[in-house]
């Protein structure tokens, strides 16, 4: 069977920016298709990208989705459709406000083509504030799980729930348990097999729960540490969600629900968790309060 490659970009209520995207990678030869969900946004999205779509037909495939059902739900009806109308072997799940290049999508496909055993395959997100950032990370535990959230316990106990410098030291490519969910390559059939995202959650622990579904049906997540992209960190999200305490509550729920569904958590520890997330909301009032008095 031969490759075909498809890209699916999901929009809401920020059409300029997937406007952006979509005319930058428009001529990489290495896409077959791209297809945009616009996840029922409340603005003129929808409009503004049936006229792109318009100016390139047959390349180009505007999807409405009849609700918005988060995150996972969209990228799954463009997975769907590119699967079935555009008979995709691989996808590109791709946030707006992402810059890539097509050498590094050309190097993604190439490890499926070596790996059989590989679900997704990602690149190294390059941001210059943070230089040493690896955006792919081992499937947690339930307490380091919630080791990882908490904005003091996650830089003091950083050893004990990421992988050590020396993982990815002297390597083009390693594997891990999740990888960053803003530019992703998934092998179509795999994903499907594995359930694809759940649709259970809105937004947050995407990458944990599709890690975890890729894992238990056999396969792998790679990251490859000599391939790059930009993204602008949470321009969409934030747009979406300017309130950072209500980013944090739809977080809680949503990492609830990962640890009820995936790690199989007790009563008492869906205690120790909503205790756990309650310190941490004290924590942001705090560092806000601290803000304003200086």
């Amino acid at each position: 069977m031969s490759v075909r490659l498809s890209c699916v970009i999901l929009n809401y209520n920020d059409a300029e920016t997937t406007e952006k995207l979509v005319k930058q990678i428009a001529d990489y030869n290495v896409l077959h298709q791209i297809i945009v969900v616009d996840n029922a946004s409340t603005d003129d999205s929808l409009e503004r990208l049936k006229k792109l779509e318009a100016d390139q037909p047959g390349r180009l495939h505007v999807l409405s989705a009849d609700h918005n059902g988060g995150y996972g739900s969209g990228n799954n009806l463009g997975v769907r459709y590119a699967a079935g109308q555009g008979g995709a072997t691989h996808v590109l799940i791709a946030n707006p406000d992402v810059v890539f290049s097509e050498q590094s999508l050309e190097a993604m496909l190439s490890v499926f083509a070596r790996h059989p055993e590989v679900g997704i395959v990602t690149a190294r997100i390059h941001d210059a504030r943070f230089p040493d950032l690896k955006n792919g990370w081992p499937l947690r535990s339930f307490t380091r799980e919630l080791l990882s959230m908490g904005p003091v316990s996650r830089r003091l106990f950083k050893r004990s729930f990421d992988y050590p410098d020396s993982y990815f030291a002297g390597h083009n490519a390693v594997y891990v348990g999740a990888v960053h969910g803003s530019m992703l390559m998934v092998d179509t059939e795999k994903f499907l097999e594995a359930g694809g995202y759940d649709e259970g959650v809105f937004l947050y622990e995407e990458e944990q729960i599709l890690g975890r579904r890729l894992q238990n049906a056999g396969y792998r997540s790679v990251l490859l540490l000599n391939q790059y992209y930009d993204h602008e960190h949470s321009t969409s999200i934030s747009k979406s969600f300017s309130d950072a305490m209500k980013r944090q509550q739809l977080r809680e729920k949503s990492t609830l629900y990962y640890m009820k569904h995936y790690l199989h958590i007790n009563p008492v520890q869906e205690q120790i968790a909503k205790m756990w997330f309650a310190g941490i909301r004290m924590e942001m009032r705090m560092a806000k309060f601290v803000r304003i008095k200086i």
